[in-house]
């Protein structure tokens, strides 16, 4: 299948995206780009850190890390260094819902990225030992990355009490008492249970055409055998019947934050207001000429910063995060306050069309330029593919931005700024004399 997807507005420049499938499921996605001679290879595994069982939280991202430990045809650190021989680099990442591997490298090297990541597809091989000294790896990052940054670990708070029930409260790498119980049977059994080309989708993005990457994929993947994956199960949540309050005090913390999540729909969990919530992230704090921004940084001079921010693209459901610093010398209740008011204003009243003309613009310009790179559109279309979308839904999205409505965005905010669906979260510095 060809389609031409365009990841910005209606007069956008496009690419073409051609899709097709394995004889053993792996879905193989084509996105042309000349400008460099060189290619990005993604291959998107449909499984991240809320497909982990429980009590064993952190294990998608752990096997991550324990992928690149090697194969029977490619032993331990023979991976990277035959891509960094070559001149390219790889690396890889775990979400709530899918885990990514990616390499770019120069065109001609594109067999050579296919031969390795299929390799390690199904022929990953791991001991105690790579299993042990790796998971110590993996908790410096947790200690690096969360414990010793307040603000990581406020948000780890915030999910753990905002969602009852959705797999989402559980932090991506995991926490610290499980992690520590992760064992070599524990990886081998999530691999086994995961990772098989009927459960990914492969992307390459740069300087090759269909029928070059069908050639290469054919060779490489479609030996490797089927299986069949375990259901991907998001449990739904029960009806919250008060909101949550957090206040947490840290010594590294220079300056007060103010943080609120809401519980949001997906596109998985809730199409209907999905394109309108994207828009009112846009309106409320989506820079300087957002509403907050207006009315707290330069009318009122009570903050320093204001974000708002949602992202769709989950199974289950999502957050809708509001975000702000407080000017030193205001009291961060009289910005939550101010923030409130903005909240009901726009609940009452509504936004204006030429708002919504205007962020739709924004938006649909940002969506032009993430398509600079190689790895935009590949990112993009990837994440679309591993949480249930489709091409065709990438293709559709400044279509289905620009058909947003006034009354979407006030439907939207309705329905999911409510004050018992949400958690809020203050960050204040801890005094010490």
């Amino acid at each position: 299948m060809t389609l031409a997807v365009g990841i910005g507005g209606a007069h956008s420049q496009q690419f073409a995206a051609e899709s097709f499938t394995l004889g053993n499921g792996l879905q193989v996605v084509v996105l042309p780009n000349h400008r460099v001679p060189a290619v990005t290879q993604m291959v998107w595994y449909k499984v991240g850190a809320a497909d982990g069982p429980r009590g064993k939280s952190g294990i998608a991202h752990f096997l991550e890390h324990l992928m690149f430990k090697g194969t029977k045809a490619h032993p331990p650190g023979v991976f990277n260094t035959l891509i960094a021989q070559h001149g390219g680099r790889d690396n890889a990442f775990t979400s709530e819902d899918y885990t990514a591997y990616h390499e770019t490298v120069a065109s001609e090297q594109l067999d050579l990225v296919m031969r390795l990541e299929a390799d390690r597809m199904t022929g990953l091989v791991l001991d105690d030992a790579a299993v042990s000294s790796e998971r110590e790896v993996v908790l410096e990052e947790r200690r690096s990355r969360i414990d010793n940054d307040p603000s990581a670990l406020l948000r780890e708070q915030l999910y753990a009490n905002l969602f009852l029930n959705d797999s989402s409260r559980l932090p991506t790498i995991g926490w610290e008492n499980e992690i520590r119980k992760l064992g070599t049977a524990d990886a081998l059994a999530f691999y086994r249970a995961w990772y098989m080309p009927n459960n990914a989708v492969l992307i390459v993005a740069g300087d090759t055409d269909p029928a070059e990457v069908r050639r290469l994929a054919e060779k490489n993947y479609g030996p490797l055998p089927a299986g069949t994956p375990p259901p991907r199960l998001r449990l739904a949540e029960p009806e919250h019947r008060a909101p949550v309050r957090l206040e947490m005090k840290h010594a590294r913390v220079p300056q007060p934050s103010w943080r609120r999540y809401y519980v949001a729909p997906s596109y998985d969990s809730g199409a209907q207001h999905s394109y309108a919530l994207q828009v009112l992230a846009d309106i409320l704090g989506g820079g300087v000429g957002s509403r907050l921004y207006q009315s707290l940084v330069l009318k009122d001079g009570i903050a320093l910063s204001v974000n708002a921010d949602y992202s769709p693209s989950a199974l289950g459901m999502t957050v809708f995060a509001l975000s702000a610093t407080p000017k030193p010398g205001n009291p961060i209740t009289d910005l939550e306050k101010a923030i409130d008011r903005e909240l009901h204003r726009l609940i009452e009243q509504g936004v204006e069309p030429d708002e919504v003309r205007r962020a739709v613009q924004r938006m649909q310009a940002a969506a032009i330029y993430a398509r600079d790179s190689l790895a935009g559109p590949a990112n993009i279309v990837g994440a679309a593919l591993a949480t249930g979308r489709t091409v065709e839904d990438v293709a559709a999205w400044p279509e289905r931005i620009g058909a947003v409505t006034a009354a979407d965005i006030q439907a939207a905010a309705r329905a999911v700024l409510i004050e018992r669906n949400s958690a809020t979260g203050i960050l204040l510095p801890e005094r010490t004399s």
